[in-house]
Parts: C-alpha cells; structure tokens; sequence
C-alpha cells in the first residue's frame, strides 16, 4: 500500500470509553475504503460521574483529560481538516460540559463536537453499513452506548429511520445494579424499564420491517464474545441470540455479582457495565421480536471518518476489500480472473444447495455463492507472496486473520476454508471444517486444475453434474488426449474426493 494515501482520524468521547481510529483512505477500481491502522480505546466512564443534578463530578472529568492528552499526543502534525472529535450523550445532557470541554479541547488539540442523538445515530448507520455485508432490503442497527442507545433502519448505506433513547449501560447499571449486585428482581426491573422506553419506537420500527439485525460497537461485541466463548448460543451461531442472552443472564443471576462472574473472555473493563447491557439487549430483542443478531465493532468512529470523507460509499465494502488484497500481496490479476470465471461458469450448471438459499430465495443464495467464488479466485494465490510451498496455507491464514472490512465473521470462514481447499489433500479440512461448502470447492478446485498452465487454453465443454453422492465432471476425449497432465491431475483429484468418502466421475465424452 502506498504511504502516502491521506490519513483521517475520528475520536469518540463516549459515555463509557473514549476511543480514537486512524485510518489511511485508499481508492481502488473497485471504490473507496478507509482502511483501519491505529486505535486506541481506555474506559473512562464518564457517565458514571454525572450526579442526580446532572453535574459532571471533577474525577471523571480528570479521567477524561487525562485519556485526551495521550490521544493528542497521538495525533500531533495531523491537520485539523483530518480530523472529527464528537462528544454523545453524558455530554449532551451535563450542565457543566462546556467546563469539561474547554480543558479537554486544550488536551487534544482539536475542537471537540457534542452531536445530537439523531446525528449520532446517522453516523453510527454510516459507519455500520460500511462494515458488513450488503444485504437486501432493510438493515437494523442498534448501537448500546454508555448513556444512550441508537436504533436505525436503513437501506444500503442511507438510514431512513432513526431514535436515540435514554438508556445505557453505564447509567442502566448504576440504576439497577449498584456494586454489580444482580438477582431476579433488578434484572427484571432493568428490562421492564429499558422495554418502556423501547415500545415508544417499537410499532414503527417493527412496520418498517428489516432483513438483518446488527448490533454494534463495544456492547454488542463484548455480549457476543462472551456468548461463542462459553458456547451459549444454539448450534455454534455467530453473534447474538435470543437463548444465548437468556443464558448469560442465568450465569450472571447465578454468581449474584458481576465481579464473582467466571466466565471465558470476559473483560475486567466490561463487568461494571454487563448487567446494564446485557438487560438492555435482551429487551431489545423482546420488544422488537429479534431473534438474532450479527455484530460488528465498527460504528460511530468509522462513521465519522466517511462523514469526514465527505463521500458517499455505494460499493459492496467486500469487494473493495478483496482489490485491496489483490493489490497488497501482488496477485496475478489475469490468473485469478481466469480461475474466477470457469469456478463460476462451473457453479452455475449445477443446482443450489439448500445451505445456500431457502427455498423462495434460490436467486439470492446463487448470487451470493458466485461471489464467494468470485472472492476466493482473486485471493486463493495470495500466500505466493509469502511461500510457494504450501502457498494455500498461507492465503488460508490471512484470509482468516485479517482484518477485511465488510466481510462478516461467518462469512470470512467460509472465503478462508475455500483458500485453504483449493488445491492439494481434502482429508484434514474434511475433518476439522465446521461447515465446508463442498459443492464451491468442488467448482474452485476443478478450475485451478483446468488453469494450471495460466492460459485460456481450455476444453471447448466442461459439464458438470451433481450427483447423490458426488460430482461428475464431462471433458471431450479429443481435448484431454492432447493433454495428458491434465487427464492425470482428474484421475488424482477423484481419488482425494473418494478418500474422503465422495464420489468423483470423470466421465470423456
């Protein structure tokens, strides 16, 4: 990547924690992303220091001061055109914010802005929607912060519908779980009261109706990871869901405080505020009937970046992300091209699985199998740049480690697994993959094994079948005479398929 690609960076003075993003601003042929790389992120609480007059006491204020002198540091010889700092709701609603703000101002060098609750809540949208999967129709954020919460429906990446409610996590716990004391009682009493500000939105948003839920920045993350760590959510599912959250809840009643909690990857900074998310989650999925929900760390900040911007992003942020990739590791462009067609010309002679579209929905889930194929084609020799040997390992690894904005968690295990199957034994991944999709590395492998000689000199038919069992693969005798590799390299790859115990027909027609 060049070094030189302007630099933005977005501060976030939040009710629980104040964090700062810098991100490099790239453009490729595929659009515009802002590419993450620096952060910083120190609870601070703020909203733990208003007292019932609504005044900022002078310790929380201090934290605040001291957190923004080291983040100012951090952006020393930034331009005050590259950089947005705003301010939500503690400092929305107390009476001494502008004492606060004067000094704080003075420690980071930048003006800071207190942002209504609606702005907040475009921004968050804008910042979400840049960082998941498209999907079609409308999307649901909700955004659980330390003072407030943000619900916003959109579509694409323009919010159409938005509302900021009082409720947080810090002042939710602070209310009804004074010293992280939990029991039956002040969990109900927190959801009752989170719901009662909720059924004010409520009809509206259910009308608007929405095709994915997601819920974002440090709540709903922290929520999720604790839920896939201890394995309380039905079947293995990636994010939030309803019986996850209830058995959270179980576990937190349970210890009676939030501090005896034992529990895989729970975060010391988390647990002051757990019992007040988490009670305010579970009444968000109750009041708006939500069964699952996705998540994503990126909001407010991200948003705030792209407003900065001053740009509107309407590409599919996976695909931005993969040309980054491509440009990065120094892909064969032409290769990967080559590869990416016939997998998917492969792809589409053969029916759609189940797992890939619902029944009414066969369109959607072949288009979306096309561009995982599209993704994985451009990306499967990336590990070259590394290593020859094993190079598939290596395009694996990055393809499930890296940060890939827009790519879901679900999602990138899948692109990963297809990198790593692409080429050589199928033994291993058979046995440790969570959920292989059989039928786009059968596609894959299949094209890499046409395109090893990086020519377009290629079978005028290749027919392929899906069989109970297996696959059928057709060539014309003619052409696979003329290249006796080839007709070796099938003979192989029938062999690995039936080791694993599925069957390969090569059939020369």
């Amino acid at each position: 990547m060049s070094t030189s690609s302007p630099l933005l960076a977005a501060v976030d003075l939040g009710s629980n924690s104040f964090r700062l993003i810098i991100g490099r601003v790239e453009e490729t042929s595929a659009g515009t992303q802002i590419y993450q790389v620096d952060a910083l992120r120190e609870p601070v609480r703020l909203a733990a220091g208003l007292n019932a007059e609504k005044y900022l006491d002078h310790p929380s204020q201090q934290r605040g001061w001291e957190v923004l002198k080291r983040f100012g540091e951090r952006l020393r010889g930034f331009h005050p055109e590259q950089v947005r700092a705003v301010a939500t709701n503690t400092l929305r609603v107390a009476k001494n914010a502008q004492d606060f703000l004067g000094e704080a101002q003075r420690a980071l060098g930048f003006p800071i802005e207190v942002i209504a609750g609606r702005e907040e809540a475009r921004l968050i949208y804008a910042g979400a929607a840049h960082s998941v999967p498209t999907c079609p129709g409308n999307r649901l954020v909700v955004d659980i912060g330390g003072g407030s919460t943000e619900f916003i429906i959109g579509q694409d990446y323009e919010p159409l519908i938005m509302e900021s409610l009082y409720i947080g996590c810090v002042s939710h716990s602070r209310l009804f779980f004074p010293s992280g004391n939990v029991d039956d009682y002040a969990m109900k009493q927190a959801e009752l009261a989170a719901r009662r500000e909720i059924q004010i939105i409520s009809a509206t948003y259910r009308e608007a109706g929405w095709s994915q839920a997601i819920g974002s920045s440090g709540t709903a993350r922290a929520l999720a990871e604790l839920l896939e760590a201890n394995g309380f959510n039905d079947g293995g599912v990636h994010g939030l869901t309803r019986g996850g959250l209830e058995r959270l809840k179980r576990a937190l009643i349970k210890a009676e405080n939030a501090n005896r909690l034992k529990l895989a990857g729970l975060k010391h900074d988390r647990i002051p505020v757990l019992p007040g998310g988490l009670s305010i989650m579970l009444s968000v999925f109750n009041e708006l009937e939500v069964d699952h929900m996705e998540t994503t760390d990126a909001a407010l900040r991200l948003g705030v970046m792209y407003d900065l911007l001053g740009r509107t992003q309407h590409q599919d942020m996976r695909a931005v992300t993969v040309e980054q990739f491509v440009r990065r590791y120094g892909v064969d462009r032409a290769q990967a091209e080559r590869v990416g067609n016939l997998a998917i010309s492969l792809y589409r002679q053969l029916p759609v699985d189940a797992a890939e579209g619902k029944e009414g929905d066969q369109d959607d889930g072949r288009e979306a199998g096309e561009a995982l194929l599209n993704w994985a084609a451009s990306l499967h020799e990336m590990g070259l740049s590394i290593s020859h040997s094993a190079y598939h390992k290596h395009s694996a690894y990055i393809g499930s480690n890296a940060d890939m904005p827009g790519f879901s968690r679900p999602d990138q295990a899948r692109l990963a697994e297809l990198l790593l199957g692409h080429v050589g034994k199928l033994g291993k991944l058979a046995s440790q993959a969570q959920q292989v999709d059989w039928q786009l590395l059968f596609c894959l492998r299949l094209a890499v094994l046409f395109c090893r000689r990086r020519t377009d000199a290629l079978p005028d038919s290749i027919e392929v079948e899906r069989l109970d069992d297996g696959f059928q693969v057709s060539v014309p005798r003619a052409w696979i005479d003329a290249n006796p590799l080839t007709d070796y390299s099938l003979q192989r790859e029938a062999q690995e398929w039936e080791k694993i115990g599925m069957r390969y027909k090569v059939v020369y027609a």
